[in-house]
């Protein structure tokens, strides 16, 4: 059987976070394969930044300096996608998704970036299109390799237990109902027996199966007030594996910084380790 540690982070600029930690983190983790959101660099950047034993895969967005998704690994991909949703929605930078051969068994994995919206302006109706998108990829993602996992920062918190403050954000854009209404139809909803266990589209939330019924673990704070300190955040980054891939999951754990001056981004990483 083969360890595969697989880690995602919203990087928020990669460059900024290897000036501030990044590289030691990496370097310590043993990760097999790195998902990254918000990379607003250039594919040489990453090149510099991470060296020759990793490949890297890159999508930047269409403006220079926002969004970006990138996969780092350990082994080539044998074959890598961003086309997303209709032919005229713009999905560059936010929808990276590469199949990777490992030891025989073949893994897709996808770095994800969903818009983050802001209620009542065109953002919101992007970040609408963008779930619209995954309403009908996801099924195809599945049905075409049931080893998956799409993986990210996908800025919505599906359950009360994914924000600390959450009676004060049922109007604010990342736990609209709306918003949590499609991660209803991904992993089913909370009062459905088979939630998180097959329901919805066959996707499974690691992160919640593996922490069970508890507040968090928080994958974001604002960089307000003192929302680190008093662990007042959101839980709005995932790996949604199919059920087929989630039932091979070990360990998972939220990289949290000890401190607040040892944060090298906004986001923790997850990482999850599979045995295959």
């Amino acid at each position: 059987m083969t360890r595969l540690r697989i880690a995602s982070v919203n990087v928020n600029g990669v460059r900024a976070a290897f000036r501030k930690g990044m590289g030691d983190w990496l370097a310590g983790r043993d990760v097999d394969i790195l998902a990254m959101q918000e990379v607003r660099a250039e594919t040489e950047h990453l090149d510099e930044l991470l060296g020759d034993e990793w490949d890297i895969l890159h999508d930047p967005a269409t403006a220079k300096g926002r969004a970006g998704v990138a996969i780092a690994s350990r082994r080539a991909a044998s074959v890598h996608r961003v086309t997303f949703g209709p032919d005229d929605f713009d999905s560059a930078g936010r929808w990276l998704e590469a199949d990777y051969d490992v030891d025989g068994t073949v893994v897709t994995v996808v770095s994800c970036y969903v818009p983050s919206g802001a209620v009542g302006t065109p953002k919101q109706d992007e970040k609408f299109r963008f779930l619209e998108g995954m309403l009908v990829h996801l099924p195809e993602l599945r049905q075409r390799n049931p080893l998956s996992v799409v993986m990210g920062d996908l800025n919505v918190g599906h359950r009360t237990l994914d924000i600390r403050n959450w009676k004060g954000n049922v109007k604010n854009a990342g736990f609209l109902p709306e918003e949590r209404a499609y991660f209803d139809r991904f992993f089913g909803a909370e009062d459905d027996p088979g939630y998180n266990a097959g329901a919805g589209f066959g996707f499974v939330d690691v992160g919640r199966r593996f922490a069970g019924e508890v507040d968090g673990p928080y994958t974001w704070w604002s960089n307000r007030g003192k929302a680190f300190d008093t662990d007042t955040g959101w839980r709005i980054d995932y790996q949604a594996a199919t059920v087929e891939l989630a039932a091979k999951v070990v360990d998972v754990k939220v990289d949290r910084a000890a401190a607040w001056d040892e944060r090298w981004s906004d986001h923790a990483p997850l990482v999850v380790d599979y045995q295959l």
